[in-house]
């Protein structure tokens, strides 16, 4: 008992933070009864709730749950919490039965609109204070820190069978580094909160921010002193001010709150056992009851049930990812049960390394995997080699810094690499492969690589080693954090390790990676899945690591004088703005933006204020106004030439590698869930190409020399054509067999004029009715995307569906498909697991409809240029050409090709990617080149 020697008690559950802790504590062994209902989250809630009951016997409680629907938050930011996940069906099911069993304790459930629970939460406990109440905050959430006081302290309960925590001023300050717990509000501010997406300011994490408010006291405290901050931490300080600024706004937790209550009614009550006894029947929990009730259950009958539960709460507005439901933190949470297996892992050195080549080269299927000093492999050396050949058992093998040597080491493995007989296993090949390559080794093994099987298996998942370890094997590996420290400045490295430190992480990692590809093997075999796996996403890895490796060339001096342009433009911007405004302001500040605009100028007496007072003056609020005044145009002319500065112009110089002076791109192949690859560091496929100054930048892209030029092949309305083919509509597919422009072609139909009469208007509008209505844009949509009445919009929606009747068919077919089936699947078998498609709750069902027409189509076009990006390498190599395939935008493929083969490559990059899938209607494909990108699109 914690809280014992405390009198007037008050205890205050923030509800979803944990409901959600409670369900991914059982994620991979879920409690479900026979019914098939998962109440994981009901029992390990109640569980929760009890042990506070009984252990810490408060005299006052209330469990505090968030509203459906947005907070005053998403006025402030729209972007607030925007990445998190569909709260899970098994949760939605479970909150209306949580409810039910805390009233049935006599606990009362407050939930206000507008406010998280974490505002409440904050209320109460002030209001408490002045009561003379002594509060108990009960979350895992980190941000309560700030409310902690003398009489305010934070309840976090226990992991893995250890006692709960009590964070109160000094464990704030400890754990913060900060003087007063209220500037957690800064800290966090500086930092930024992935789980709510808090944006903070970049290059500020929870070392930096501590020391920077430990010496300026506050966000506002260090703004005033950025003339004592230096270099990029200077740059980013005063460049993202008044984000930093939006941020602690964002993270502070409002404490004045309209809640209607009486402390009276948080008094402990008995509990409804009759009630309680129904719930516990119906949901099957024996030992609960008997731990509550004192007696043994009589099951509910399933007709019995209560109607109430028939009908699904909508999602709240809180957590929808365990990362959200609580801090990240490198435990596993409670309740999770977590194997531990025995193994057999051996260091090799010396004369031992022959024998190990000798057993690896008697397995048909081994596991290998890098240790090294670098998460870049373009400049990281080898550390050491793992190898597992069967379950338990793994070998580590150090390479010592010394180039020669290591190289010596590496070479004693050729016969195994070379050996294309042989199936090698690892996790994120493409980052082994490209290691190994600069020790001039190219393995020619058979890949299983357990990332790419997974995210074929469920795309929607993430796929770390370390997650799926945890989640098909019970078994949680060692975190690399034991071994060389927490990410940040001071983090080692695995080369300045003892050999023998290494080697349980190391050999875990290979004897894992082959146990996960025991249990993906058959799964991956379901359906199309394996072909698409072999012939696809397999030989695409080589693909895409080649061009990495190659990169492509930067004009920096060219985008340096740009960003000279683009700076004396914002001056002249600046100073525009300022003159429309008739004052001097800062136009970087929303705050100050705002009043200019709305109290100032009074462009409109329709602004709305975010709860905090401040105007919302985002980019698509001024947008609305573009028309009210000159000045509206001028600052958000301003505000894209400054992010198109600081996000590329600016950026892009310091990411060109010294080892080879050119960009290297990381193409990601499984993160979008629809087939799609993604591009970081830099991200190329975000290059904003609508606009002539973001057009401008792709001009920075060069060829590697002069006997290069750069070629870019682009298919013309893939999508368009696929949706042709999918639903086999006779008019779409009639105007792409006649290589019609099927926009006008479109416009022709819908509009009911000869082809020849089609006006620029009318094809502008059939081109927004082509795209957006394939992806379930309805009339609003619509109506706010052509600027037009939302009747007009209706009207043109109903014309298009006459016109192409199929279309709606497919549409409702696709729905009906995944309804049954729980998935949807692309032209060559990619499938799209869409686990909400018959929710009861509309919104979530809604979402899921539209993934079930989308996913197919956008699947598709990414299937069709993956096919074209293997045959296309395999051709070159296979030719010899000296010309290279650089960049994968979208659908677009850039190569470096040498003048000398222009003319035999041009069509044999047109065949390939127009023959890479046979469809009803034909793919095409337009190429183009040019001294730089941009003349080459």
């Amino acid at each position: 008992m914690i809280s014992q020697d405390i009198p007037n008690k008050l205890f205050l559950l923030d509800a979803y933070a944990l409901i959600f802790r409670a369900y991914y504590a059982f994620i991979r062994n879920p409690r479900v009864n026979s019914k098939g209902q998962n109440t994981s989250a009901i029992f390990g809630f109640v569980n929760a709730m009890l042990d506070v009951l009984n252990n810490e016997k408060p005299d006052h409680i209330a469990v505090v749950f968030d509203p459906h629907g947005p907070t005053f938050r998403v006025e402030i930011d729209p972007q607030y919490k925007a990445n998190r996940d569909e709260t899970p069906e098994d949760i939605k099911m479970s909150t209306p039965y949580i409810m039910e069993i805390v009233k049935a304790f006599g606990i009362p459930v407050i939930q206000v609109d507008n406010y998280e629970a974490d505002d409440v939460i904050g209320t109460l406990a002030k209001r408490a204070e002045k009561e003379g109440l002594f509060t108990y905050m009960m979350t895992p959430d980190k941000d309560y820190a700030q409310l902690v006081t003398e009489k305010s302290v934070m309840f976090r309960p226990g992991r893995q069978g250890n006692p709960a925590e009590v964070w109160d001023i000094a464990a704030v300050q400890e754990r913060f580094g900060v003087e007063h717990p209220t500037q957690v509000i800064d800290i966090l501010g500086l930092q930024g909160d992935s789980a709510d997406n808090i944006p903070g300011i970049p290059g500020i994490g929870p070392k930096t921010a501590a020391k920077l408010i430990q010496k300026y006291g506050s966000v506002e405290g260090l703004l005033e002193h950025t003339h004592e901050l230096k270099g990029k931490q200077k740059e980013n300080v005063e460049n993202f001010a008044e984000q930093g600024r939006m941020s602690k706004e964002l993270a502070t937790i409002i404490t004045d709150v309209p809640v209607d209550l009486e402390w009276d009614d948080l008094k402990v009550t008995p509990i409804h056992k009759e009630r309680l006894r129904e719930l516990f029947a119906e949901l099957e929990f024996r030992t609960l009851a008997k731990r509550v009730l004192g007696e043994e259950l009589t099951t509910v009958s399933e007709g019995d049930q209560m109607d109430m539960f028939a009908t699904n709460t909508p999602a709240p507005a809180k957590a929808a990812t365990p990362e959200a439901a609580a801090e990240p933190e490198p435990e596993a949470p409670a309740l999770q049960s977590v194997e531990t297996t025995e193994h057999d892992y051996k260091l090799i050195e010396g004369d031992a390394i022959a024998g190990l080549v000798k057993e690896l080269q008697g397995a048909s299927v081994y596991c290998f995997d890098t240790e090294t000093t670098s998460l870049n492999p373009l400049e990281a050396n080898l550390v050491g080699l793992a190898f597992s050949v069967e379950k338990g058992k793994a070998y580590y093998v150090p390479v010592p810094q010394d180039k020669e040597v290591a190289q010596g080491i590496v070479d004693q493995f050729r016969p195994v690499f070379d050996d294309p007989a042989k199936e090698v296993v690892a996790h994120n090949f493409k980052y082994d492969y490209k290691v190994m390559r600069r020790y001039n080794v190219d393995i020619q093994n058979k890949v299983f690589d357990t990332m790419v099987a997974h995210y074929l298996i469920n795309a929607d998942m993430k796929h770390g080693m370390d997650v799926l370890a945890e989640t098909y094997l019970n078994y949680k590996p060692i975190s690399i954090e034991t071994l060389i420290g927490k990410k940040g400045k001071n983090q080692g490295n695995m080369a300045d390790l003892d050999p023998s430190q290494v080697v349980e992480y190391a050999a875990e990692d290979a004897d894992i990676t082959l146990q996960l590809r025991e249990q993906f093997a058959s799964e991956v075999s379901e359906g199309n899945t394996q072909k698409l796996f072999e012939t696809m996403e397999v030989p695409l890895i080589k693909v895409l690591a080649n061009m990495e490796l190659e990169g492509i060339n930067l004009d920096t001096e060219g985008l340096h004088a740009y960003s000279a342009e683009l700076g004396q433009e914002l001056e002249v911007l600046e100073k525009e703005i300022k003159d429309l405004a008739g004052m001097d302001f800062n136009v970087d500040s929303p705050r100050q933006l705002g009043e200019v605009l709305f109290d100032h100028l009074r462009i409109s007496t329709k602004a709305k204020k975010t709860k905090t007072g401040q105007y919302q003056t985002s980019e698509d609020v001024l947008s609305r106004h573009a028309d009210d005044h000159e000045i509206v145009p001028k600052i958000l002319d301003y505000r894209q030439a400054k992010k198109l500065k600081s996000t590329y112009v600016d950026t892009l110089p310091g990411m060109v590698s010294p080892e080879t002076g050119r960009v290297h791109t990381s193409f990601m192949q499984t993160v979008a869930a629809t087939g799609r690859l993604a591009s970081n560091n830099p991200n190329l496929q975000n290059i904003p190409i609508r606009t002539e100054r973001g057009r401008l930048i792709r001009k920075a892209f060069i060829p590697r020399d002069a006997d290069h030029i750069l070629m870019a092949a682009d298919y013309s309305q893939v999508e368009l054509r696929i949706i042709a083919a999918l639903s086999n509509d006779p008019g779409m597919v009639e105007a792409f067999n006649n290589d019609e422009d099927v926009h006008a072609a479109t416009a022709a139909k819908v509009f009911g004029v000869p082809l020849a009469e089609v006006d620029r208007d009318m094809r502008s509008k059939a081109k927004a009715v082509n795209f957006g209505i394939a992806y379930g844009q309805g009339a609003f949509g619509l109506a706010q995307n052509l600027n037009i009445k939302r009747g007009e919009a209706k009207e043109i929606i109903d014309s298009y569906y006459t016109q192409f009747p199929r279309l709606k068919e497919f549409q409702a077919e696709q729905v009906e498909y995944a309804r049954q089936n729980g998935f949807v699947e692309t032209i060559m078998g990619r499938r799209r697991y869409l686990k909400d498609i018959n929710s009861s709750n509309a919104v979530v069902r809604g979402f899921a409809e539209r993934n079930a027409v989308n996913a197919p189509i956008q699947g598709s076009a990414a299937d069709v240029i993956k096919v074209a990006m293997v045959n296309i390498h395999e051709l070159f190599e296979k030719e010899g050409f000296r010309s290279r395939m650089i960049l994968q935008v979208h659908d677009e493929l850039v190569f470096d090709a040498h003048k000398d083969e222009l003319d035999i490559i041009r069509p044999l990059v047109v065949r390939e990617m127009e023959q890479a899938v046979k469809l009803v209607v034909p793919l095409k494909v337009d190429v183009d080149t040019g001294h730089n990108w941009l003349e080459a699109h």
